[in-house]
């Protein structure tokens, strides 16, 4: 279920140009598809510290899978944007539930010797879905109609239904206080005032109303921090970042999701406009990277308990900055076999990293506050994933709405500042997980003494 949640988030990537045309919108419109299917995903992420505590696995299992195909159904059958919208929005809580869940049952149900090797096959799953999802969004595009993206992944959730309801089981820990309504809410609001603001960027520049958004989102942040700390109920325990260890963790995490899935929007899209490329292309340059990081995240995991956390990290920090680096410095010549290579270095580096950084993490605290640092990571990565869309595209948007030239010169330009974005945040990473690991070890040592 977390595979075909996650696939379906950038799936319709290769399409936006599609869509945009048949819909009579704009990219900076169109990419809603997306950014708000991972707002949602984040949104209803803020809920699972508590839904896995105080519920059985398995029935939010079937109660994501339903959505899914409630959703899915609604995006096959969508005659205009907003319904295509709606149904997305539908199936993103399926995947807001499904990811924590299956992150909760690896910390809770395993010994932590296990960790390293099966959070590297659920790093697996959650970082090969969005990359693969353009090629399999552009493989169906190129055989029929974007309908078809939705119809195609039915059989896998009616598959994920019976499979999960026959073999999940856990028992919650339960809650000793009631759900917190009123932090949700300031949650969501908040979030969604970020995205909302980035994306009015897109259209017309830095106008008050952007300003005004992200200053709302801001104030919403803090009385949202505040409520949850010091109201009678918490939606989760953020007292896990007193430890400078697990906020190092967080930083690295949010960098690495918004490269993946930032990439994994703006290099179709680059593609497409600016290589010309057909929409099966754009996707298949994504799909050696996939593969190829989707087999370094088992192995990586397999480092990480042999070794310890620090190797595969570190080295995945090294690619990341190197595979980023070289679509800012090589753009004036880039091809479509270039951006694939460049690619495979990126999803290498993403795979060493990604899922080693909240294993990582998970050890840091205690095995209740497990669900939280899980809740809030995965949050995390599905917000991270949301800006990421929304930035990406953004700027892309600005520079072709208000940009001079043609189409080519003025994405090419808008892409320019997407790749110094993706450097900026590589190299962010890097730092953060030197450190981290750094402070680990001198901790270690003065425990040791």
């Amino acid at each position: 279920m977390t595979f075909v949640g996650v696939l379906n988030e950038t799936s319709m990537n290769v399409a936006y140009p599609i869509l945009a045309k048949d819909f009579g919108v704009s990219l900076d419109v169109v990419q809603w598809i997306t950014g708000g299917y991972l707002l949602m995903v984040t949104i209803v992420m803020g809920t699972t510290a508590y839904c896995l505590r105080q519920w059985p696995a398995r029935w939010l299992h079937l109660a994501a899978v339903l959505a899914f195909i409630i959703g899915d159904l609604i995006g096959a059958l969508a005659i205009d944007f907003p319904m295509l919208l709606a149904g997305r929005m539908i199936q993103a809580v399926a995947t807001g539930f499904s990811t924590p869940m299956m992150f909760f049952l690896i910390f809770t149900q395993l010994p932590r010797e296990r960790l390293g090797v099966m959070n590297g096959v659920a790093g697996m799953v959650i970082s090969l879905a969005p990359a693969l999802g353009p090629t399999y969004g552009g493989a169906v595009l190129a055989a029929g109609s974007w309908h078809l993206i939705f119809w195609l992944l039915l059989p896998i959730a009616f598959l994920s239904l019976i499979v999960g309801q026959l073999t999940i089981r856990n028992q919650p820990f339960g809650n000793s206080q009631p759900f917190s309504f009123l932090a949700l809410i300031l949650l969501a609001a908040s979030l969604t005032s970020f995205v909302v603001g980035v994306a009015r960027f897109g259209k017309a520049g830095w106008t008050s109303s952007c300003w005004l958004l992200l200053l709302l989102g801001l104030i919403l942040l803090i009385a949202f921090i505040w409520q949850n700390q010091h109201g009678k109920t918490r939606l989760f325990d953020l007292s896990i970042f007193s430890i400078s260890t697990v906020r190092l963790a967080e930083w690295t995490y949010f960098s690495l999701q918004f490269i993946n899935i930032g990439a994994s929007l703006a290099l179709p899209i680059y593609c497409e406009y600016v290589l010309h490329a057909s929409s099966l292309v754009a996707g298949i340059v994504l799909l050696p990277g996939s593969l190829l990081g989707a087999a370094m995240a088992p192995a990586a995991g397999f480092l990480a308990d042999r070794y310890g956390y620090g190797l595969p990290t570190r080295l995945g920090s090294i690619l990341i900055v190197l595979g980023t680096a070289g679509l800012l410095i090589f753009q004036s010549n880039l091809t479509p076999l270039l951006v694939m290579g460049l690619f495979i270095i990126m999803r290498l580096g993403f795979n060493a990293a990604f899922s080693n950084t909240i294993a990582n993490a998970s050890t840091l605290v205690s095995k209740e506050k497990s669900t939280d640092v899980n809740s809030i990571f995965n949050m995390t990565q599905q917000f991270a994933g949301s800006l990421g869309v929304g930035i990406m595209t953004a700027l892309i948007a600005l520079s072709q709405n208000k940009g001079h030239g043609s189409m080519t010169l003025k994405t090419f330009k808008g892409s320019r500042v997407d790749f110094v974005i993706l450097v900026v945040l590589a190299l962010g990473a890097l730092i953060a997980i030197w450190c981290n690991f750094a402070l680990q070890r001198r901790l270690q040592t003065q425990t040791e003494k």
